[in-house]
Formats: structure tokens, sequence, C-alpha cells
């Protein structure tokens, strides 16, 4: 059946859904269950749904906005239960919470709906999403913002990987090895970031700090080295990730790591790149109204993470914003729970700015 709004979700059945669906684990990679879940309510309550050849969850409909947040999760086991009215467990937040609104604000109201997979990884959902389906009038990503608050900026993403080689010597020879150089080269990458950041924020004053979301963070996340198994040489490996703020780019990132190379070489991942969206759009205004009607204070926020939003962004010319219940500092988190009242009042603005979008 195609889409239609004339289609009720009372908050117990929402409810229900978000619990169903937190109930369900889907880590990166194993989203099928929890995507089935998703389909099996869509047409429960009349609409057409179905899985991509990715694993996304399409539930095509009116295209004045398109709801679209994330089945995956990160690994991690918290006990699933309701609890003085908030419901426990992975993904509760991050972001089982704003998908389940979103859906339940898309049956109630008829506009299109994708649930994607891979995002805590690689976003190979999103990423397929914007080469397969046209251009939305306007787009709501699902994740974190707390029920009053609109996230309309994130940093960019780009990660890569650092190697290097030298023969192996006795370790009493004053000689560097793989293992320090590699340690040098990421001591010299960090001060010259820092040294660029320091450089962007002249003129603001001595006491100034640039803020975070203004920063380029450079993060090492995995360093490995020692004598490799022939034992003719000296290996190191770091696995490093960079984030991106508005006005910064990944090309100037990686010539700023790559003239800090004296050995070795860096492997570069496909950079994901920064966004921040005007308030004064009619997406924004949108939300701030309904957040309003259901006697909310909006908060417009700006992110210091990357969401599937910068990749819309970058693809898509058209009005978009972040937003969904749950607090962001439990993501990942293991006490991530979700207050369910929260979430009934997050649903409410969803159908509210969704209406107020097919206008």
């Amino acid at each position: 059946m195609s889409a239609s709004a004339d289609q009720t979700v009372g908050d117990e059945a929402a409810r229900r859904l978000v619990a169903d669906l937190v109930e369900i684990p889907s880590p990166t990679g194993d989203e099928r269950e929890c995507a089935e879940r998703l389909v099996a309510f869509f047409e429960e309550h009349g609409r057409e749904a179905w899985l991509d050849e990715v694993g996304n969850v399409r539930a095509p409909g009116d295209d004045s906005v398109l709801l679209t947040s994330h089945i995956d999760t990160v690994p991690g086991d918290v006990p699933v239960r309701v609890e003085d009215g908030e419901l426990w467990g992975r993904g509760s937040v991050d972001a089982k919470g704003p998908l389940a609104a979103m859906a339940a604000a898309a049956v109630e109201t008829g506009v299109s709906f994708v649930g994607v997979v891979g995002e805590e990884t690689d976003s190979r959902g999103a990423r397929h999403l914007v080469e397969d389906r046209a251009e939305p009038d306007a787009v709501v990503n699902g994740e974190p913002s707390g029920s009053d608050g609109v996230t309309l900026g994130y940093r960019g993403f780009l990660a890569g990987g650092y190697a290097a080689s030298t023969d192996s010597v006795h370790t009493s020879r004053p000689d560097s090895n793989a293992v320090q150089e590699a340690m040098a080269w990421w001591s010299r990458v960090e001060s010259a970031l820092a040294d660029s950041t320091a450089a962007g924020a002249e003129g603001d004053g001595d006491d100034a700090e640039t803020p975070v979301f203004e920063r380029v963070t450079a993060k090492p996340v995995e360093f490995s080295g020692g004598t490799a198994p022939d034992g003719l040489s000296v290996e190191a490996s770091v696995e490093v990730q960079f984030r991106i703020p508005p006005g910064e780019t990944a090309d100037g990132i990686r010539e700023t790591v790559e003239t800090e190379l004296e050995s070795g070489s860096v492997a570069w991942k496909e950079p994901i790149p920064p966004v921040m969206e005007t308030p004064r759009s009619e997406v924004a205004r949108a939300f701030r109204a309904a957040i309003r009607r259901v006697g909310g204070d909006p908060r417009l926020l700006r992110k210091t993470g990357t969401s599937d939003m910068n990749l819309y962004a970058g693809a898509w010319d058209c009005p978009m914003a972040t937003y969904g219940p749950g607090d962001s500092e439990l993501d990942h988190a293991p006490n991530e729970h979700l207050d369910l009242g929260e979430f009934d009042r997050a649903v409410a603005v969803l159908k509210r700015v969704s209406e107020t979008l097919q206008e």
C-alpha cells in the first residue's frame, strides 16, 4: 500500500516499537533482524516498506521531508529494562530512540522514511541512499539532541593509516627505529595542527580559546609496532582520525600531515565533509515552532562529532537538520538509557515538523 497519513500511532505503540528495537541487538553488520521489525511496523500500519540491497529500510512517501536515522549500534551489552520511566539498553539513545520516533511520525504524516545501516563505521547505508534516490525537499536526520535541541552543525571526518619500516639493528644503537619514527611523526602532526588552530584564533584576544567545534581534533586510535616475524625489520603502524571543522578541508589536513613525514607513508580513507546549516531555513524554523508548541525551549546545537547528515549535505542541496530524543552524553556509554516521556515529546515534535513542511 502507498503512503497515507490516516494512520494513528499512539504513545503505547510507539513505546512498544522503541522497546522492541532496543531488545533486538543490531551492532554494525548485523542489523537485519532489527530492520525487519521496522518493516513489519510500517506494514502493520498500511505502509509499504522493504529492505534494499545494502539492508536499509525504505518506506517511501511524501518527499516534502525525508525522516532518516540509523539502525546499527556500537557493540556492548547494556541489559534491557524499563525502570522509572526510562528505557535502558544499547542503542536506546544512539539511535533507536530517534529511529522509532521518526518511524511513528512518518506513519502518522505519510512522509518518507529510511532506516540506514552502517552509520557507526563506514556509513554505507547513507552513501548508498544518496546515490540511489532523488533529492527530497528536506531532510531530518535522527541522532540524539534532546527533545528541545536541534543540531545544525557537525564537524567532518578524515581517517588514515601511517606505516613505517626500518632495518632491524641492535637496540644499543642510537639509530631510530620505525616505532620511534612513528611516535615522532605523530608528535609533529599534533604540534602542527595545534599551531594551525592557534593561528586561526589570532585576533580573538590573548585569553580567547577556540571552541572545540572550530578546531581540528587529531586522535591516534590504534598503535602497533615491533620486530617483524622474519627478524629483519622493525615495523610500526598508527591508525589516526581527524575531525574537520567548517572552514577547514580534508585536503588541507592531509597536506599538513604529509608535510610532517620524514619516513613512512599515510594511506587515506574517503573523507566526510563538515556541515553547518543556517538557523533561518524552513526546517530550523519548523523545529523551533514545534518545540515551543509542546512546551519546550528550542536549543540550536553544533556537535563536535560527525553524522550521516554530513553526507546528505554534501550530496543534496536541500535544507536539513538533525533531531532526536536522548542525551548524547550517553552515546556508546555503559549506562545508555532513554527517558520515555522525552521520547513521547520527540514524536509529537517530529509530527508537527513533518506537517509544517508538507504545507
